[in-house]
């Protein structure tokens, strides 16, 4: 679990990143889930866009993913995701 102070750190990490998955009409599935978990280990940092043909509420997808890729939810903004996961090895945002 993270802490304010962490999460705010990570808001600020987060702030130049483009988003690297969009989840569409279909809403979140396994193969996006695993795709999320899969970058989550390589880059620790992510921001996920949820389209506006998504039926799905933004919350209940970050919810999704970040359960299902065992991910913290830093942030949901609007359409816009943050998940955040340290990776094993690929270390490279050392939280304060």
């Amino acid at each position: 679990m993270l802490t304010g102070k962490q999460k705010r750190f990570l808001r600020s990490q987060a702030h130049h990143l483009d988003p690297i998955f969009q989840v569409g009409k279909g809403g979140s599935n396994e193969h996006l889930i695993r795709h999320v978990s899969e970058a989550l280990e390589k880059r620790e940092l992510i921001k996920v866009s949820v389209l506006n043909n998504c039926l799905e509420d933004p919350r209940d997808i970050a919810e999704e993913i970040s359960a299902g890729a065992h991910a913290e939810l830093v942030q949901v903004i609007g359409k816009t995701i943050v998940l955040y996961k340290e990776s094993k090895d690929h270390k490279t945002i050392e939280l304060p």
